[in-house]
């Protein structure tokens, strides 16, 4: 009898075991549906061959997010839900705003004629961190963020991924993605990814601000209907991020694929790109520090996992990853960060190290405040300082726990022990 309960009990492990692997695998898969259904939808062509027109959602993985606290213990972790916050192709609303943009687009095209790409070992030229100054500025992400925090909402319509997440327009015409998330693992994750990307000196994320859906609220009284229909909790606490126009998938570059040697310094292929290909180059270099610090999978580490059953993934454009017209890369969509990638850390942790050993060209600010970040060895306080600083619901949404603090703070010294040794094997 003893025999035949162990024997049971080790089925219904490796059962549970296969269904898990089912589930990471149909995620990605389903991810790469809607994001044809979208481009299908916006650009009203039909480049999908598929039926589109079924719901999918209840037949797959996303699914169980939406599952009671209570259950999910018996069913595991599970990577979060793929989702997006621009359309590709045009879209009305705001538009990214840079210092110089003309006087930039034209410095981009043509050969990179202004020196070598990369100085003092491992870094990218000043010229061409000159030629990337910023993204969302400060003053301008400040100002938006004031405005949205007060403008009524007039509308809310699908738009920005799954149907949990609405497409707000405010009564100025402004336009933000509205993110309620399945959990507070997803809002918590989106904003405090937003936050440490501040003190990075990371301006590739759109601006963001936290709301919270009351009765009360002026700001939400005009879709109560509609927030009511989609059966949003009362004081419940969202995300509104910029919504950005005109923005175009991204492919990784060549140098980053598995079956390239990677980015690193003696690479001939950077003395023939062009300034427009070497600037995308350096913003993905900031990208991969940045995934790595916050373990977020949903983007190029999902792709490197889909290479399993997809080996032309890499070919095709990459999640949570859009570009502007003027080659500026927007980090989009980052609710797989910190908290939730931090929980599934041992499922992908591989991916993580095998992207960030793809990389030994950085920028010098983003690894000047890393060493600083470690030398330090405060992030906690610093991220939870400024957070509480900027974002006024910051108590009413929560912050790190103590054991995923500790997470970040040790990614930090791996990050930085990685840029050190990449100093040491191509430094002068």
């Amino acid at each position: 009898l003893a025999m035949r309960v162990i024997s049971a009990n080790l089925l219904a492990v490796l059962f549970l075991c296969a269904l898990a692997s089912v589930f990471y695998v149909w995620s990605a898969l389903e991810s790469r549906l809607e994001r044809h259904k979208r481009r299908f939808l916006a650009q009203n062509e039909g480049l999908f061959h598929l039926d589109l027109s079924t719901d999918l959602s209840s037949k797959t993985f996303r699914a169980l997010l939406a599952v009671p606290l209570a259950h999910k213990a018996r069913l595991g972790r599970k990577p979060a839900a793929r989702n997006l916050t621009g359309q590709v192709a045009s879209a009305s609303g705001g538009n990214y705003r840079v210092n110089g943009d003309n006087q930039r687009s034209a410095s981009r095209e043509g050969p990179g004629t202004l020196g070598s790409p990369v100085e003092d070992g491992i870094f990218w030229s000043e010229w061409l961190e000159g030629l990337f100054s910023v993204g969302f500025a400060e003053e301008y992400a400040r100002e938006w963020q004031e405005r949205v925090r007060t403008y009524r909402i007039v509308k809310l319509e699908p738009g920005c991924g799954r149907m949990s997440n609405q497409l707000a327009t405010f009564a100025d015409g402004t336009r933000a993605c509205v993110r309620y998330g399945i959990n507070v693992d997803q809002v918590q994750g989106e904003v405090l990814t937003y936050y440490l990307a501040k003190l990075l000196g990371i301006t590739n994320l759109p601006p963001l601000v936290l709301s919270q859906i009351s009765p009360d609220s002026e700001q939400w009284a005009a879709v109560r209907t509609r927030t009511d229909a989609l059966q949003w909790s009362e004081r419940a606490v969202v995300s509104l991020t910029k919504w950005v126009a005109n923005l175009s998938g991204v492919v990784t570059p060549a140098p980053l694929r598995q079956e390239s040697s990677g980015l690193h310094p003696r690479l001939q292929e950077l003395h023939n790109k062009t300034t427009a290909e070497l600037l995308e180059l350096m913003q993905w270099t900031d990208l991969i520090l940045f995934d790595y610090l916050t373990a977020n999978f949903d983007r190029l580490v999902s792709n490197l996992f889909s290479r399993q059953w997809d080996s032309r993934v890499m070919e095709r454009d990459t999640n949570n990853l859009l570009k502007t017209p003027t080659g500026d890369i927007v980090f989009i969509d980052n609710e797989a960060g910190l908290v939730h990638g931090f929980r599934v850390l041992d499922m992908w942790e591989k991916y993580h190290n095998a992207v960030l050993s793809s990389v030994c060209v950085f920028r010098r600010r983003t690894a000047q405040r890393v060493a600083e970040l470690h030398r330090r060895g405060d992030s906690r306080r610093a991220l939870l300082e400024l957070y509480r600083d900027s974002e006024p619901l910051s108590s009413q949404l929560g912050f790190l726990s103590d054991e995923h603090a500790g997470i970040l703070q040790d990614r930090i010294g791996r990050l930085h022990k990685h840029i050190s040794h990449c100093e040491g094997t191509y430094g002068q």
